[in-house]
């Protein structure tokens, strides 16, 4: 498995299939926001997200970095920061725009190597990244606290509950 930064449209483009897929509530878990390709391109261009691809180029798995200039670009996830703004951190953070392993490669530590090399090309900039996960995904929850996040607190909005979580970038 190799894992690396977003480099080409290529690579945003698999992403979105590899979101569409991964949109209707299953046991193995489920994402919410639904990107465009001008969205991703915009967001690549502040800051690239990080992929997983199998030997044979499949992509495995995506992980979108969203830093703060990224907000205005998906309105949907204004709630999230909002309660981020409320909690007067004074950490550089990120947001998690969004995390998915595709089907084939769950269980098979595409999800941890997501986030280490998240840890790796961007704990140098930033201390801290945040993200929020439905109360209803139970797999992604544990997911997340295994490779460290904790919870911050818990919401709701106008679509769903969602854990606030975080994870410290600096071991």
């Amino acid at each position: 498995m190799q894992t690396g930064l977003v480099t080409s449209d290529r690579d945003l483009e698999d992403i979105l299939t590899l979101q569409r897929a991964s949109r209707a509530p299953t046991a193995d878990g489920f994402v919410t926001a639904e990107h465009t390709l001008e969205v991703l391109r915009a967001m690549h261009a502040i800051a690239p997200s990080v992929i997983a691809r199998a030997p044979g180029g499949e992509l495995a798995g995506y992980a979108l970095m969203m830093p703060r200039e990224t907000r205005a670009l998906l309105p949907i996830l204004e709630p999230m920061f909002e309660k981020i703004e409320g909690l007067g951190l004074r950490d550089r953070w990120y947001v998690m725009g969004q995390i998915a392993v595709a089907p084939a490669f769950r269980g098979t530590g595409v999800f941890d190597a997501l986030y280490a090399e998240h840890r790796a090309r961007y704990s140098p900039r930033f201390d801290l990244i945040l993200t929020d996960v439905s109360t209803r995904n139970g797999r992604s929850l544990r997911a997340h606290e295994r490779v460290g996040f904790r919870r911050l607190l818990t919401y709701r909005d106008a679509i769903d509950e969602w854990a606030l979580i975080g994870l410290q970038l600096r071991r």
